[in-house]
């Protein structure tokens, strides 16, 4: 899945929700809906999607599966942001520079 794949996952508003939700903790989808205004059909496919993007894992207990974020499917993102993390620095200190010279 490409960088821009994993943006068009984490577009939808109920997805992000959904991961920050397991970035607490390992829960079932049951646990996972309490909450949100959704179906489990709805539920199971969101899940489905963020599976598929390799940003949620799921462990089976049972008859029960439950899920938690998948450290290594943030890595694309974390490289994404990375880039601009450097980028960033310099344009700020040249920024805070500008805005010294208008003042005087």
């Amino acid at each position: 899945m490409s960088d821009a794949d994993i943006f068009k996952v984490l577009a939808d508003p109920t997805r992000r929700a959904m991961l920050e939700r397991l970035a607490g903790a390992e829960m079932t989808a049951t646990e996972l809906r309490e909450g949100f205004a959704i179906s489990q059909p709805a539920m199971s496919q969101h899940l489905a999607v963020l599976r598929g993007a390799g940003l949620v894992s799921e462990r089976r207990e049972g008859r029960y599966a439950h899920y938690r974020v998948a450290p290594d499917g943030m890595a694309p993102l974390h490289e994404w942001l990375a880039k601009y993390r450097a980028f960033w620095p310099s344009r700020i200190d040249g920024l805070k520079d500008l805005l010294r010279e208008m003042d005087q």
